[in-house]
């Protein structure tokens, strides 16, 4: 097993990260920014390294710092999280050059994942379904565009190769808008993402947002873990995450699991990972995979028994895969509600002093967070102070549970979206099951 760990991320995760360190004896060390200091997982790791100013791009995102502090404290392997450095494969690179192991992906792996031109192509030679669309990327081609869009039918969406996060895409509903769309959107991705390619899809109208969990070791093994219904979204960000989806057949389930199965072992593929997919009208349409642990992870963990994050230190040790996909049991229902720092109309970020703080319990109940009473949420970040997991035997006794803990949560000093999720988890529509992924900006709206 590894010896020592740098964890290279803050907040949540960090401290989910240096919980599965501990249960399998790994010593942790704690990289921070200033104004991260008095952390949960800074105050418990076994070491700390101070490696810049609040500001990201001179602290997480510092690679040389993050390189150091794991050469100072004679770390043996880092954990990138989710998030900043987390889906860069010129940090993974680094990091393996440096002499330590990249707990995540080869960068490689990473690379080809990343652009979403050469992911589909991947996706494609191992039959995993995707939407129609250019099977490359746009040209500066106006009339072989134009014959495209026409081809695929409208509406379509111009997505940069390069994105993410529910940035670079525009919808295009007519062969009048095309031309200027494919423009606009090639100069926001250069911007964005210092590459200027995009390409075309169909635009699906009323899809879910249903993702597969997978866990592969880099020697042959691959194993899926089921699926979660992520459909609940606000300007393309999660709020609430499911697992299993309502309404998938554990006939689809296994076929679906199978063909990601396949990619990851056709790649190579190394660590945890998720295929994300839109799911209209009975098909699945492969839109991205993400190359490191999921901020939904906990609802897949809950119904299956599996510690995700523990699996992705036992790979990194170059342990092999000893789960098999017979083992895994899909049991119960699962509802994650991602609790932010900000106001829930207007969605504003705020932080802040926390003045008073209860966290939920009661059987079934979940709660993975780095807050405290009297701490101090900083402006500099992520506006994710925590996350809500419910489990219970079926759905409804998982959406009972959630709306006990909801109730009961007490974060005062700050504005939260906590009514937003007792909102949500009583909404007829919610209870029902299968929401598209335009649901909740229609009801927000309305």
């Amino acid at each position: 097993m590894l010896d020592k760990v740098v964890i290279a991320n803050r907040g949540e995760i960090a401290l989910r990260i240096l919980r599965a360190c501990r249960e399998l004896g790994i010593k942790t060390v704690a990289v921070h920014s200033t104004a991260d200091s008095h952390l949960m997982h800074v105050k418990l790791a076994d070491e700390s390294v101070c490696i810049g100013p609040p500001s990201s791009a001179q602290s997480y995102l510092n690679i040389p710092a993050i390189i150091s502090a794991a050469e100072i404290t004679d770390a043996v392997a880092i954990h990138p999280g989710y998030g900043f450095l987390s889906e860069n494969a010129d940090f993974a690179e680094r990091v393996e050059q440096s002499g330590f192991i990249f707990i995540g992906p080869k960068p490689e792996n990473i690379r080809q994942m990343g652009d979403k031109v050469s992911a589909i192509r991947m996706m494609k030679k191992a039959e995993v379904p995707c939407v129609p669309g250019s099977n490359g990327t746009l040209e500066n081609a106006p009339e072989e565009n134009l014959r495209l869009a026409r081809e695929i039918g409208y509406p379509v969406i111009i997505k940069a190769a390069g994105g993410g996060g529910g940035r670079g895409m525009r919808v295009v509903h007519s062969e009048a808008a095309l031309l200027n769309a494919i423009s606009l959107t090639k100069a926001e991705a250069l911007a964005a993402f210092n590459n200027g390619s995009v390409y075309m899809e169909k635009f699906l109208e009323h899809p879910r947002h249903i993702e597969i969990q997978v866990l592969a070791d880099g020697k042959g093994n691959a194993i899926s873990l089921g699926e979660r219904d992520c459909s609940m979204q606000r300007r393309h960000q999660k709020i609430v995450e499911e697992a299993p989806a309502p309404g998938i057949s554990e006939e689809q389930r296994k076929k679906i699991g199978k063909r990601c199965v396949k990619a990851c072992l056709e790649m190579g593929y190394r660590g945890a990972g998720t295929f994300e997919f839109l799911y209209e009208n009975g098909e699945f349409y492969f839109i991205e995979m993400n190359t490191r642990v999921q901020v939904e992870h906990p609802v897949t963990e809950m119904i299956t028994n599996i510690d995700i994050v523990k699996e992705q230190l036992r790979i990194a040790a170059g342990e092999p895969l000893k789960i098999r996909q017979q083992d895994i049991k899909i049991e119960g229902h699962a509802i994650e509600c991602r609790i932010n720092a900000e106001d829930p109309k207007s969605f504003v970020p705020s932080p802040g002093k926390i003045q008073q703080f209860h966290a939920p319990g009661g059987p079934g109940i979940r709660w993975d967070s780095h807050i405290y009473h009297g701490y101090d949420v900083p402006p500099f970040y992520d506006s994710l102070i925590g996350k809500l997991i419910a489990y219970g035997q079926d759905r409804t006794i998982a959406i009972a549970r959630m709306r006990n803990a909801l109730d009961e949560i007490v974060i005062d000093g700050i504005k939260t979206n906590i009514p937003l999720h007792q909102n949500l988890i009583r909404d007829a529509n919610f209870h029902q099951g299968g929401t598209h992924i335009h649901y909740l900006e229609q009801k927000l709206s309305s």
